[in-house]
């Protein structure tokens, strides 16, 4: 595989954004669920507790444990969650198959209960989340390696980041909320070029916005 302009290809000449380093999971993951859509309160609430636990790690780490992490967060159900006390905080310390941190355990179980005020506000996560999707007045004219690394986080992310905390939600700020973003479709951030990039874009342009 080369890689050229963040873009890698593929033997047969296929080209996908670089990051996944040919990796068979993490080629998986960018192709089948890096940037679609989602609308589901579960697997929202689940993408952002886990992007609080990849700060400072990488990504491969996280979604290499994320079966782990389900299991150990009752599926991601904040419903659940929120019910969880500090003998869960001890069991979820003592879990080799997670990230054992405390301050980020605990936001978790913090973020949950806020996450049932969310829903209770809002009707969903997902009404609330893609109310901060932003207009193409905020994008990039082309999506390229050079304006992701320029832009680490956008507006959209910061008033999101902002929102969230506002609400007392931990582990959100405005960097960590743009890479959910860009894993929840709310972004469709597939380098110009990535084979990914146009088929996303039709999942994006079909994808019924949540209200």
């Amino acid at each position: 595989m080369a890689v050229q302009d963040g873009l890698l290809a593929d033997d047969d000449g296929t080209l996908s954004c670089f990051w996944h380093g040919g990796l068979e999971d993490y080629r998986r993951y960018h192709d089948e669920e890096w940037g679609r859509p989602v609308s589901d309160d579960f697997r929202l609430f689940e993408k952002i507790c886990l992007e609080g636990f990849q700060s400072g790690l990488s990504w491969l780490t996280i979604l290499r444990k994320r079966e782990n992490f389900r299991s150990a967060f009752a599926g991601f159900d904040f419903n659940a969650v929120a019910r969880f006390d500090e003998g869960d905080v001890d069991r979820l310390l003592g879990d080799a198959g997670i990230i054992r941190h405390r301050g980020k355990i605990e936001a978790t179980i913090n973020n949950a209960g806020r996450a049932i005020a969310l829903k209770e506000e809002f009707g969903s996560l997902a009404a609330f989340f893609w109310s901060f999707e932003p207009g193409a007045e905020e994008r990039p004219a082309v999506v390229d390696l050079a304006a992701l690394r320029a832009n680490p986080t956008t507006p959209a992310s910061i008033r999101l980041s902002k929102a969230l905390k506002k609400r007392g939600w931990k582990f959100v700020g405005p960097t960590t909320v743009y890479a959910f973003m860009q894993a929840m479709g709310l972004v469709n951030d597939h380098l110009q070029g990535c084979a990914c990039r146009e088929k996303t874009e039709r999942l994006r342009a079909a994808f019924i916005r949540p209200e």
